[in-house]
């Protein structure tokens, strides 16, 4: 499930094989609403993480938006390699300019190395668009997303004031709420929470200004620790479950004992994982 941690390793992933590259071709295969003609020809200049948003942002301006959803990704491929998923859940390809070789043979890329995938592959995504200056600066979830918990510009004192906002909400809805903070999904919810020993159902007013610190600090701890390209765990154990509490539904909590239980939670019904006993939850329905 793709959250703020994946599209980070995403952003870094891409960029030897499209920054500084010219797109000879963009192929958008059944999406004909994805305009893409205007990318051909153009050299990819940056590839930018906003929580869950990835963009490629190409000449004159104009930006390649994808989200992930809960199944979407990127992949990168040698020229004829065979795919690792079937053509008709592409939504966009994108095909770069092969650079001189090096003596060795291995194709130069602009930016000093060799890399040999010269193909981008986006399959599945939830939202696939190519946005123009005015409207990247004008989008509707773009302009209004909180601080990134990877972002270089990462601030945690707004992230705190955005959550005083929203006193009446849940807590397990507000971290979730990408214009409060954005990158956190199902799994790091549950299992900031849990770590925290936090209730997912107690008010934001419930919590005082160190304990909103905490839950945050905490969430950023657990995703830049999943930054590296290896399996996703926020336990340090080098055995037994990769998660805490997510995905282990009646499973015995590995602090207590007490069965771990799900609730659907907001108006989205999305999956919380918690332990009634560590998380003070059995007063809160």
């Amino acid at each position: 499930m793709p959250e703020g941690d994946t599209i980070f390793r995403t952003a870094v992933r891409l960029r030897p094989v499209l920054v500084g590259r010219r797109i000879a071709s963009a192929d958008a295969g059944r999406h004909p609403d994805v305009d893409v003609e205007p990318l051909g020809g153009q050299v990819v200049s940056c590839i930018e993480a906003r929580g869950k948003h990835l963009l490629i942002h190409v000449e004159h301006g104009l930006a390649i938006h994808s989200h992930m959803g809960m199944t979407g990704s990127w992949h990168c491929y040698r020229e004829h390699e065979a795919w690792q998923k079937p053509r008709h859940r592409a939504a966009l390809v994108l095909t770069m300019q092969v650079f001189p070789q090096q003596d060795n043979g291995a194709p130069v890329d602009s930016i000093g190395h060799g890399d040999p995938c010269t193909v981008a592959v986006c399959f599945s995504p939830k939202l696939l668009e190519v946005l123009s200056p005015i409207q990247l600066r004008r989008h509707r979830w773009l302009t209004h997303l909180g601080p990134d918990l990877l972002g270089a510009d990462w601030s945690i004192d707004e992230a705190i004031r955005r959550l005083r906002w929203h006193e009446a909400s849940s807590m397990g809805e507000a971290i979730m709420n990408q214009s409060i903070v954005c990158g956190i999904g199902n799994i790091y919810k549950s299992e900031t929470l849990f770590v925290t020993r936090s209730n997912p159902f107690l008010e934001v007013a419930g919590y005082d200004d160190t304990q909103l610190r905490e839950i945050v600090s905490s969430a950023r701890y657990l995703m830049l620790r999943n930054t590296g390209g290896h399996p996703r765990r926020t336990r340090t154990a080098g055995t037994g479950p990769k998660m805490w509490v997510y995905g282990r539904s009646g499973q015995p909590c590995l602090v207590c004992g007490q069965a771990i239980q799900m609730r659907h939670q907001g108006d989205l019904g999305r999956s919380t994982y918690f332990c009634p006993a560590c998380q003070m939850v059995n007063d809160h329905p």
